[in-house]
């Protein structure tokens, strides 16, 4: 999906929380230079009928003089999982520390 302007990326935002219910997220910074940060990611969320997945991949972020995005380019995969397969646990809100991270849950 191509987004064009803050209003669709408003609306694909608003789509996407709506739709990823119990999201939990661990992000793990390559680099980061002036306007320009590199992550490679996984989340965790379920959907209305309760199934949940795993997505996970790398994400370049741009940003502008106000701290604004400006450009996102992410290659992102999804999978499912049971929920007895679910690595990020916590509870809502930001990952406890000490929380493993993602290359020590094998990710």
């Amino acid at each position: 999906e191509f987004l064009r302007g803050r209003n669709e990326i408003r609306a694909f935002l608003a789509r996407k929380r709506a739709a990823e219910l119990d999201y939990r997220v661990i992000k793990n910074v390559r680099g980061c230079r002036e306007n320009r940060m590199a992550a490679r990611f996984a989340y965790e969320a379920r959907d209305a009928g309760g199934d949940w997945f795993r997505s996970h991949g790398n994400g370049l972020w741009e940003s502008d003089a106000q701290g604004l995005m400006v450009r996102r380019v992410a290659s992102t995969s999804d999978m499912p999982v049971r929920a007895d397969e679910r690595l990020f646990d916590w509870p809502q809100g930001r990952r406890p520390d000490g929380h493993p991270g993602l290359s020590d849950l094998g990710l």
